[in-house]
């Protein structure tokens, strides 16, 4: 399995306030979809991917209990990549929609449940 790239997602009530912050410190850009907000960074790297979670609450750091953060890994080939990291540990919390399908995702928990996507396209 070849990770090509990987971006770090923040879960937010306010996809615009969120992605413009870390447009801004990043002094990038943000490509925005309906529910999901792309930051590139100065050089036009994706560095952050912001996720509409419609009643995200902040931490109570450092005790939080509701999911705040999750890794998005670039893939080439989902079936390799799914094969790899349930070998390690890993568990499927939501399967693709269409693994055969362009471009998607699939969701995982690491041994320990934190959760992270396999992406592809």
């Amino acid at each position: 399995m070849r990770i090509k790239q990987q971006i770090v997602v923040f879960d937010t009530a306010d996809l615009a306030a969120e992605s413009g912050f870390w447009s801004g410190l990043l002094g990038g850009r943000v490509e925005t979809e309906d529910d999901w907000h792309s930051v590139y960074d100065a050089e036009g790297r994706a560095r952050i991917g912001v996720q509409l979670a419609p009643d995200h609450r902040a931490p109570d750091w450092p005790d939080g209990t509701p999911q705040q953060i999750h890794l998005d890994l670039m893939v080439d080939d989902l079936r390799d990549a799914h094969q790899a990291v349930v070998s390690l540990g890993a568990r499927v919390l939501k399967e693709a929609d269409d693994p055969d399908s362009a471009s998607g995702f699939q969701v995982y928990a690491d041994p320990a449940g934190h959760p992270f996507c396999l992406c592809w396209g």
